[in-house]
């Protein structure tokens, strides 16, 4: 079975890793100490689309309760 999956490099002492989702692992029966061949490649992060109807809403939204999320925040 071919695990394919985008994860972010990690920081394990002065070593860096790459983590398996457990489902993935359990499904392809991997165990701790299985080794296992890797190849990573770089990749550039999607650009982020803007709804713009969200943005509008989220304004609208914090104008209107504005001060109700202003009280919360300070309990």
């Amino acid at each position: 079975m071919i695990i394919k999956s985008v994860q972010k490099i990690i920081k394990v002492g002065s070593s860096m890793a790459v983590t398996l989702p457990a489902r993935d692992a359990k499904a392809a029966g991997l165990q701790v100490g299985d080794e296992v061949e890797v190849e990573a490649r770089a990749i550039k992060p999607a650009a982020l689309k803007i709804d713009q109807a969200l943005v509008d809403d989220y304004d609208a939204f914090t104008k209107q309760y504005a001060q109700t999320l202003k009280n919360l925040s300070q309990r």
